[in-house]
């Protein structure tokens, strides 16, 4: 039997049985739904998209997979040659892997090692942000702070490795000025914290951490695995401030195949790029640089020029504000609005339950989470598709008033 995510298999409701897909739309046996989280914010193009598809099949035709243990290929290598190119500063040396977890795993791994081949051995700890989550694997659960996720790390005790602080200005440069001698690096989602409740902090904050950053000689990660390729507004967030490791997923693949990639800037590279073969980084997937993903993942990024996504994420967001404009409920604590994301936070959980089964019953479908009900759309989504979504969410408290 399948064992489902995020459930306790003896109470979970019937999940909804998908028998098709296309577009924003998830088509079960009796109805057809919008779908507004897009399949875990990967799905940015759309289900069964006709250029997406032939990427795969032309690929297909060749090679599914081959590994990059001694060789390579033609999709993996114009890939990073892409992202290369594409991606902002010195952010050139790309190590594929086969999910946004691992892919976090990698940054963390390289933040360490690079530190340990400069013999600076006290280098050990992390520095993470309150709320964060950047994964399920364990080295992800431990600088994540989510009780409601990484409950099963209580078994080991708090971590001396972690240090997680606010997304303040006056906690940050506390935390550099009591640790930054022991941190190896300071991982965030940038601007945008998402499993952890979608929450929304201001550019300053990051600014401001690239200076202590340089200034104490500790390395900085954006996981933008949820953030990245428009999510927050902007292109990336890296596009503002320059990381020296990027960890992108999800949306990279268009959410056709799992794989995701950590990029290093070439100060990070050069810290493995030795004689000595103790200094290499021994980390290897099995299907990192799988070819459909690097053939479905080069497509994606060419319909995100070549069709102006970013023009069509700040539509998604001047509708959403719009739509939300003047709305409230007392139940209600806050509404972020952010790029193509929207979340209503409720003060009490017990508000937006059963709101899933409403919403399907309405033609979308819905996830949401403890306090949280969101969308975070597909970016090919149209006007009335978007009102739609955004309609229902607010309907609900009408509904339940």
């Amino acid at each position: 039997m399948i064992w489902y995510p995020y459930e306790q298999m003896k109470t979970m409701k019937q999940p909804y049985k998908i028998v098709d897909a296309d577009g924003v739309y998830l088509y079960t046996e009796d109805q057809k739904l919008i779908d507004s989280v897009s399949s875990w914010w990967s799905v940015i193009h759309g289900y069964k998209h006709p250029e997406l598809n032939e990427a795969i099949e032309t690929q297909l035709k060749k090679f599914a997979h081959v590994m990059l243990g001694g060789l390579t290929h033609e999709p993996v290598q114009k890939l990073s040659d892409k992202l290369q190119s594409w991606l902002p500063g010195d952010l050139d040396y790309c190590f594929f892997s086969d999910s946004g977890s691992v892919a976090v795993e990698v940054a963390l791994k390289i933040a360490l090692q690079y530190y340990m081949n400069r013999e600076e051995t006290q280098r050990s700890m992390v520095l993470a942000l309150e709320h964060a989550y950047h994964g399920d694997t364990f080295k992800t659960m431990e600088i994540g702070d989510d009780e409601d996720y990484h409950f099963v790390l209580n078994a080991y005790g708090k971590s001396k490795h972690v240090v997680h602080i606010p997304t303040e200005i006056p906690a940050l440069e506390q935390a550099f000025a009591e640790y930054h001698d022991r941190l190896n690096c300071f991982i965030v989602e940038p601007l945008l914290q998402g499993a952890g409740g979608m929450r929304m902090y201001d550019i300053s904050f990051l600014k401001r951490a690239r200076k202590l950053c340089d200034q104490y000689g500790v390395l900085l990660i954006f996981d933008e695995v949820a953030t990245g390729f428009g999510r927050t507004g902007n292109r990336f967030v890296a596009d503002l401030v320059l990381p020296d490791i990027l960890v992108l997923g999800k949306a990279l693949t268009g959410g056709y195949i799992g794989h995701a990639v950590t990029v290093a800037n070439r100060k990070v590279y050069e810290g493995f790029y030795d004689d000595n073969p103790a200094h290499a980084l021994m980390h290897g997937p099995t299907f990192m640089g799988n070819a459909l993903a690097c053939s479905v993942a080069l497509k994606g990024i060419e319909l995100f020029e070549k069709q102006d996504y970013m023009s069509k994420i700040h539509r998604i967001e001047e509708i959403t504000r719009r739509e939300m404009a003047g709305f409230s409920d007392p139940r209600i604590k806050e509404i972020r609005i952010m790029g193509a994301c929207v979340c209503m936070e409720v003060y009490d959980s017990n508000t937006i339950q059963g709101y899933q089964q409403y919403a399907y019953e309405r033609g979308v479908f819905s996830r949401p989470f403890l306090n949280y009900l969101y969308a975070m759309v597909p970016y090919v989504i149209e006007e009335d598709e978007l009102v739609k979504v955004l309609t229902t969410m607010k309907e609900w408290f009408s509904t339940k008033g």
